[in-house]
């Protein structure tokens, strides 16, 4: 561990942070983006992410765009808020979170434990600026995910 965070927590909330920076660039869902990008895909973003950190996000995410063929799609979560916006690292930081948190609860590996945490009912709440369901303490997020249901 160097720093304030295990690397590889780091590098994973590189990876939701491109995630979701892909995703307000091409205005498609974050589940959308995780699965046209695919496993192959995703786990390189992970496995290089401290490279991939020290360059320009705009570049990389250029590039995965291009090579994934994301077109331009009609989810546009950013103009429909209606209130302070948080970054493309705030929510990576809530998808790093939840993904540690299923990866542990449900015993997969972090790139399985992504792909359910994006393709769950949870990510639409995320995604939801105008709720505060995003900014909700980590472990309600984790216990919505788990429990299949908002409480």
């Amino acid at each position: 561990m160097t720093g304030r965070e295990d690397r590889k927590e780091n590098d994973l909330f590189y990876t939701c942070s491109l995630i979701e920076y892909i995703a307000r660039k091409t205005k498609n869902t974050r589940a959308d983006i995780v699965n046209t990008l695919g496993k192959a895909s995703i786990s390189k973003i992970y496995d290089l992410a401290d490279v991939y950190h020290s360059d320009n996000i705009d570049r990389v995410s250029d590039d995965f765009i291009l090579s994934a063929h994301i077109s331009t799609g009609r989810f546009d979560n950013v103009a429909a808020a209606k209130y302070a916006l948080p970054s493309h690292w705030d929510i990576g930081k809530v998808y790093k979170r939840l993904i540690l948190g299923i990866a542990k609860e449900k015993q997969l590996s972090i790139i399985d434990a992504l792909f359910a945490a994006y393709n769950s009912f949870v990510s639409s709440k995320i995604d939801d600026y105008n709720s505060s369901f995003y900014y909700e303490i980590p472990q309600n997020i984790l216990n919505a995910f788990l429990d299949g249901k908002i409480e």
